[in-house]
């Protein structure tokens, strides 16, 4: 979960490691419950990811690229889509007919997003931005990992700073949660 570096580097690790779970699902046969387990990690990763992201990357992108308003709000409105799938993914068994369509369609989007901050999110923030702002920023955004929750919460704040009041409390329930039924403990 933890890599080091700027936030760009942070956060293409992460799409690195979300992709490689993705791919690992797609090798299982339709109905494996391992299927299920690499899902819930996916769930678990993207959703620490995306508070991180709402917590310290979107309002950097609102203050310090040109434009940055408008490319925030799309990115929290991708984020919304994805965690409502995420919910909707998270109650389903990898037999339901259902999960194989919220799994793919998940797939999607998340890699539609990712090419998309990748290509355009990310080239612009490096231009706006020093390099010491970027450490900054990946060191927060690490924190912020730490912390979050590890499971979808459409209904929770996405913009500071009641996203940043709420995630750490919201993240030891989900924490203690995963810890009593084992979910997350695939590796």
């Amino acid at each position: 979960m933890a890599h080091g570096g700027d936030v760009i580097t942070e956060l293409t690790n992460d799409h690195e490691e979300v992709e490689e779970l993705f791919t690992t699902i797609e090798e299982l046969p339709p109905g494996d419950d391992l299927r299920k387990e690499h899902a819930d990690q996916v769930i678990m990763e993207l959703v620490r990811h995306s508070v991180a992201e709402e917590a310290y990357l979107y309002p950097a992108v609102r203050e310090h690229v040109p434009g940055g308003e408008a490319l925030a709000e799309k990115e929290l409105a991708d984020h919304a889509a994805a965690e409502r799938l995420m919910k909707e993914l998270e109650g389903c068994d990898a037999r339901h007919p259902r999960f194989d369509v919220l799994v793919n369609r998940l797939m999607t989007e998340i890699r539609s997003h990712i090419t998309d901050e990748e290509n355009n999110l990310f080239p612009r923030l490096l231009d706006a931005c020093s390099p010491e702002m970027l450490e900054d920023l990946g060191d927060k955004v690490r924190q912020a990992k730490r912390t979050a929750p590890t499971r979808p919460h459409p209904a929770a704040p996405d913009k500071p700073p009641a996203n940043k009041l709420l995630a750490p409390g919201v993240g030891m329930v989900d924490r203690l949660r995963d810890a009593m039924t084992g979910r997350g403990t695939t590796s």
